[in-house]
C-alpha cells in the first residue's frame, strides 16, 4: 500500500492542498464509514480557512455510505468528544490541525464512547481503505444530515464540575489565540462571576496574532503582558482546538502544566478518595508525591492521548494529566478537556483564598524542572544510546515506558523521541536543587547533537 503522507500516528495532518484536499477528505469520510459502519457520526471543524470545505467533504463521504451526520459546525475537539459520548453516537470526526501553521489541516477520529482511533486502533485500516479507493464522484447521498447546536448541553456539562456560587469575582485574561475557544468562553461567561479580559478572541483562520500554540515561549508574552497590564488574577491561553489549556499567574509568569497536575489531582481526590491518577513519564516525582499524600494511586502511562485514554479506561482512573497541557477526566468520557481545568483551578483558588503563584510555589521549589527542551538531531537512537551508556550504570532505575527514564537519588531525566516530529524531547527534574538541574540539563544537551 502506498503511504498517504497526511496519515500520522494519532491522526491525519498535513499541508493543504499538497497533502490533504477536499477529494481526499471525501474518501476519508467514506473509508471511515466503511470501516466502522456507523449509524450516526458527529463532525466538527476548527476556524482554519480550509476547514469548512474539508468538513463538508468528509461529511459527504460519510453520507455516501449511509451514515447520518450530526454537524456541529465550528467547535473544539472536545465538543466532538462530548457529543459522541453523551449522545451515544457511533463516532466523531474533528477537522483541525490544532496548533500547526495556518496552511496545515487535519482530522482527529473517535469511535463510540469517544474512544480514540489511532495507528494501532483502526487508523491504519482507514488509511488502507482510502489508498485502495478509486477517485470517483459519489453515486448519490444516502445518509441524512442534522445540525446540532454545539454549546448548550456541553456548557451545561462543564458547569457541573464547579459550584459557580462559590467562585470569587476574579479578573481573568483569556487568550484563545484566534482559535475556537472564544464562543465557549462567551457562553460560560453568563454563568460565572468573573471579569474577563478577552484578547485574540475571535476565531480567525488567518492567525493574525500568530499560531495558537502557547507552549512556544515566544507566544506567551501577549498573555503575560495582558495579565500585568490589567492586574488580572490569572491568565489563560489555549491552542487552536482548545484541547490544551495553559496558565499564567497573577504576575504574568507561565506556570508549567506539571505542577497543575498535582493541584488538580489533589482537588479531585478530595471528592473521590482513593482514586487512580494517570501521569506520563516525562516528569513524575511531584505528581507521585502529591497523589500519594492525598490518598490516591499514581499510575504511569506512555505519553500520548491514545495511550493515556486507554489506560484511563483500563484503570477507571479519576483523572490523568500530561505535562504538555492535556488533562483527562473520568466524568468527561475519559477524554481531555481544555475547559474543565481552568474552572477547577479557579474553584481551588476561591476555596483556599490563595493566588495561583502561592498554590504552586512550594511544589516548584521542591521539584524544579527544565521545562521540555526539543532538539532536532541527525540520529535520535544514537543519542538515546549515548545518554544511557553515560549515565545508566549509576542510575537507581532505568525505565523504557516512553523513551528512556533514568532516576538517581537527587535527579531524574526523561529523553524520548517525538511521536509527531523529528525531534528529541528532554525533561529533567531534581529534588530542590536548581544548580544540579542546570548542570545535568546542560550535560545532556551537550550530547544531543
Amino acid at each position: 500500500m502506498a503511504r498517504l503522507s497526511c496519515f500520522k500516528a494519532y491522526d491525519v495532518r498535513g499541508r493543504v492542498p499538497e497533502d490533504l484536499d477536499d477529494g481526499l477528505a471525501y474518501r476519508i469520510g467514506k473509508a471511515y464509514a466503511e470501516y466502522l459502519n456507523p449509524r450516526r457520526v458527529a463532525v466538527g471543524r476548527d476556524m482554519r480557512l480550509s476547514s469548512a470545505a474539508l468538513a463538508e467533504a468528509v461529511a459527504a463521504g460519510l453520507r455516501e455510505k449511509g451514515a447520518e451526520v450530526m454537524d456541529l459546525g465550528l467547535c473544539g475537539t472536545e465538543q466532538v468528544y462530548f457529543y459522541t459520548a453523551f449522545l451515544n453516537l457511533d463516532g466523531g470526526i474533528m477537522v483541525t490541525a490544532s496548533h500547526n501553521p495556518s496552511h496545515y489541516n487535519g482530522m482527529k477520529f473517535v469511535r463510540q464512547g469517544a474512544r480514540p482511533i489511532s495507528g494501532d486502533s483502526g487508523l491504519k485500516e482507514i488509511e488502507a481503505l482510502v489508498a485502495a479507493a478509486r477517485e470517483e464522484a459519489g453515486s448519490g447521498t444516502k445518509g441524512t444530515r442534522v445540525f446540532q447546536e454545539p454549546l448548550h448541553d456541553y456548557v451545561k456539562h462543564l458547569l457541573g464540575y464547579v459550584n459557580s456560587e462559590t467562585l470569587r469575582p476574579f479578573k481573568v485574561v483569556t487568550n484563545p489565540g484566534n482559535g475556537c475557544a472564544g464562543p465557549v468562553i462567551d457562553a460560560l461567561e453568563d454563568h460565572l462571576p468573573l471579569a474577563l479580559v478577552k484578547i485574540c478572541h475571535e476565531p480567525d483562520g488567518r492567525f493574525p496574532n500568530g499560531v495558537p500554540n502557547p507552549l512556544l515561549p515566544e507566544n506567551r508574552e501577549m498573555t503575560a503582558r495582558a495579565v500585568r497590564e490589567h492586574g488580572a488574577d490569572v491568565g489563560l491561553a489555549w491552542d487552536g482546538d482548545f484541547d490544551r489549556c495553559f496558565f499564567f499567574d497573577e504576575a504574568g509568569n507561565f506556570v508549567e502544566s506539571y505542577y497543575l497536575i498535582g493541584l488538580l489531582a489533589q482537588a479531585l481526590l478530595a471528592r473521590h478518595p482513593g482514586g487512580k491518577i494517570i501521569h506520563d513519564p516525562r516528569l513524575a516525582w511531584n505528581t507521585i508525591e502529591v497523589v500519594r499524600a492525598a490518598g490516591g494511586l499514581p499510575i504511569m502511562s506512555k505519553t500520548g492521548h491514545a495511550f493515556i485514554k486507554e489506560r484511563m479506561r483500563q484503570e477507571n482512573a479519576l483523572y490523568g494529566g500530561e505535562m504538555s497541557g492535556h488533562h483527562y477526566f473520568r466524568e468527561f468520557a475519559y477524554c481531555d478537556s481544555g475547559m474543565i481545568p481552568w474552572l477547577l483551578i479557579l474553584e481551588i483558588m476561591s476555596r483556599r483564598g490563595l493566588p495561583l503563584s502561592a498554590l504552586v510555589a512550594e511544589r516548584q521549589r521542591l521539584y524544579p524542572v527544565s521545562g521540555e527542551i526539543n532538539r532536532q538531531v541527525a540520529d535520535p537512537d544514537r543519542v538515546l544510546a549515548r545518554v544511557e551508556q553515560t549515565f545508566g550504570p549509576k542510575a537507581l532505575s532505568v525505565d523504557y515506558t516512553d523513551g528512556i527514564t533514568l532516576e538517581f537519588a537527587e535527579w531524574r531525566v526523561n529523553l524520548r523521541k517525538s511521536n509527531t516530529e523529528p525531534v528529541l524531547r528532554l525533561n529533567v527534574e531534581t529534588r530542590g536543587d536548581v544548580r544540579l538541574l542546570a548542570e545535568m540539563t546542560g550535560a545532556i544537551l551537550a550530547m544531543m547533537v
